[in-house]
């Protein structure tokens, strides 16, 4: 038996434990801890109000999944959701609180593998157009700039300090994921952005609300450390005034300086390494992404096609 204030105490361990020693993000950690809270829900419906994390069996799961199905839930979502839930109790087992892992054998449902969505380049040349010379717009500029020169997660731009930048060897140092670092070049255009924002922009924004200098390289409109959400806020802006009819985030622009690198005859292995992957499988979906570009403007432009 156990309470829910228990029940979330253990929940908030594992985030913390996430945030601290693997170097999660704040929207990933709100991502575990919406899922665990459906799946918590589900087993107030069926245990009680009392149940305890130790008392989950395979056969919940499986019933588990067989209400997802029902509810019509998306195959990506349930694998989601299995996911988040298999590291949870991965957790719950290292510290000892649940003897096994009843996620470890469920078998999720196989996914289709969906190509990335990324910008054309005139398309990102036209969002990189767009911010003004305010101090506000040169941020947004530094910001956009950044993501499209180096292909980093939002999370590592918004972690960034100013230590980390090098303007005069063109390099920066990314934090990335279970604290991997890693040095990306950038180019001219994102260092004179960089520098625009940092001689007109950032220390006025820090002086104009009277905040004390974090060493985070970008401030938000109150100038403390802008945030991941305020990232996507900022490129939501640009979008929106761009009228683009497609889905766009910051990682979508991740999708777009992988993809553009790859058109331009850069090397695979090369592109792994910028965006800081684990395994050169996950950067080759850009490879698929490449070749059915490849494929339209044959068909498109080849006469006896």
């Amino acid at each position: 038996m156990a309470t829910g204030k228990e029940r979330q105490q253990l929940v908030q361990a594992f985030l913390d434990y996430l945030f601290v020693e693997k170097n999660g993000s704040v929207l990933t950690g709100e991502n575990y801890r919406r899922d665990i809270r459906d799946f918590e829900q589900f087993m107030i419906s069926k245990a009680g109000p009392a149940f305890a994390w130790t008392q989950v069996e395979v056969l919940h799961i499986r019933s588990y999944l067989a209400f997802l199905n029902k509810e019509n839930y998306a195959r990506r979502t349930i694998t989601r959701r299995i996911s988040s839930l298999r590291s949870f109790y991965k957790y719950l087992l290292r510290e000892e609180i649940v003897p096994a892992n009843p996620f470890a054998g469920v078998r999720t449902p196989k996914l289709d593998k969906r190509l990335p969505v990324f910008l054309e380049e005139g398309e990102i040349d036209s969002i990189l157009d767009l911010p003004d010379q305010s101090l506000l717009g040169l941020r947004d500029r530094a910001v956009l700039e950044l993501l499209y020169a180096t292909g980093c997660r939002v999370s590592e731009l918004a972690g960034m300090r100013l230590g980390d930048v090098d303007l005069g060897s063109l390099f920066v140092l990314l934090h990335g994921k279970g604290s991997k670092d890693r040095i990306v070049p950038i180019g001219h255009t994102c260092r004179d952005a960089f520098l625009a924002y940092y001689g007109k922009s950032r220390a006025a924004l820090l002086e104009k609300y009277g905040v004390e200098d974090h060493q985070y390289v970008f401030v938000n409109n109150r100038g403390g450390r802008l945030t991941d959400r305020s990232v996507r806020r900022i490129l939501d802006k640009y979008v929106r005034q761009l009228a683009l009819h497609k889905k766009v985030s910051p990682h979508t622009i991740r999708h777009t300086f992988a993809t553009h690198l790859l058109d331009h005859g850069a090397d695979l292995r090369a592109v792994q390494e910028l965006l800081g992957h684990a395994s050169l499988s996950t950067t080759q979906i850009y490879t698929h992404v490449t070749s059915e570009r490849i494929q339209k403007v044959y068909q498109k432009n080849f006469p006896r096609a």
